[in-house]
């Protein structure tokens, strides 16, 4: 049994102790104190953060992962891309989906291809937040699967590939625009 008990997490956020918070990464139990440093560091940035939530990714439990997953994307450092595309291969829904997001918050356009592959994901919620991303990268090759996307059986989706596609300069056939309905170039094609 620990002489001093597990880390205060709230007391290294009020000192800004980062190191502190990374330290707490590794504390075996409870594994709420990993979670809770993780999103405490996502809060607070930096990217002496980015390797260990980048090791956190690998943690036993899912709830740190997750935490880990949407630090990264709040901290949106280039050099967590490669693991967090890795991170949408996971089984979690939840962890697809955080990855997703994070990667469209980094913006990186090597995350082009795997959230393309996303957007016929099992899970509407991953689905929705990989044509989200997709918008935010900006990347107009995304305009033909986020057409495509635009399609799904889930409105949650259909309606992030319509905005995406407004992100891109586009507009899918059959929607509304600011100018009233009026034709565009975009309902020619």
């Amino acid at each position: 049994m620990p002489l001093f008990g597990p880390p205060n997490v709230d007391k290294l956020v009020a000192k800004g102790d980062i190191s502190g918070l990374i330290d707490a990464l590794e504390y075996p139990v409870p594994w709420r104190v990993r979670r809770d440093a993780a999103l405490a560091l996502g809060s607070m940035g930096g990217t002496d953060a980015v390797k260990p939530l980048i090791a956190a990714l690998g943690d036993d439990h899912a709830s740190v992962r997750l935490a880990a997953t949407e630090a990264l994307g709040k901290i949106g450092d280039r050099g967590s891309v490669e693991p967090l595309i890795d991170a949408l291969g996971s089984r979690a829904v939840e962890i697809r989906k955080a990855a997703a997001d994070a990667l469209g918050q980094i913006g990186d356009p090597r995350a082009l291809n795997p959230l393309v592959a996303c957007l016929i994901d099992a899970s509407w919620s991953v689905r929705r937040a990989a044509a989200e991303a997709l918008g935010r990268i900006g990347d107009p090759r995304a305009t033909e699967p986020l057409k495509v996307a635009f399609e799904d059986i889930d409105s949650n989706v259909r309606s992030a590939a319509a905005e995406a596609l407004g992100a891109l300069g586009s507009r899918p056939k059959g929607t509304v625009d600011a100018s009233g309905g009026k034709a565009t170039a975009a309902d020619r094609d």
